[in-house]
């Protein structure tokens, strides 16, 4: 809302750590689908079932931190580009480097269902 109280024409530009975070809601979804389609019932282990909450949290952490990366900066950036165009590059590179935070708690949950996915195949840890 401020930038398009102190110049209209930068409001396309000026959203882009919205589309930014909205990335990092994808990643949960990314991963809780490929979670679940590794889920089948009767054969599912304690540590298989372990192995993928903590690819949940893994994945859930980093986004969250990643968010919060996104926010500081996008406020704090978005209001210094409605003042000054030059800005905008060292915005964009400061929000890739936050979004890189998420991508690599993704990353991480994909290896650990890997990881997961060895475990219900040999059957480690089913009682």
């Amino acid at each position: 809302a401020h930038l398009g109280i102190m110049n209209a024409s930068k409001i396309m530009r000026g959203i882009v750590p919205v589309v930014m975070a909205g990335i990092l809601g994808i990643y949960g979804l990314i991963v809780a689908v490929i979670i679940s389609s590794g889920i089948t019932a009767g054969s599912y282990p304690n540590f298989a079932g372990y192995i993928h909450f903590g690819a949940g949290l893994s994945a859930g952490m980093a986004s969250l931190a990643a968010g919060l990366a996104i926010g500081i900066v996008g406020d704090s950036s978005v209001r210094a580009y409605g003042k000054q165009d030059r800005i905008f590059v060292a915005m964009i590179l400061m929000l890739i480097f936050a979004e890189a935070l998420g991508l690599y708690g993704l990353i991480v949950a994909l290896l650990m269902n890997g990881v997961a996915q060895n475990a219900t195949k040999v059957g480690c840890g089913s009682e």
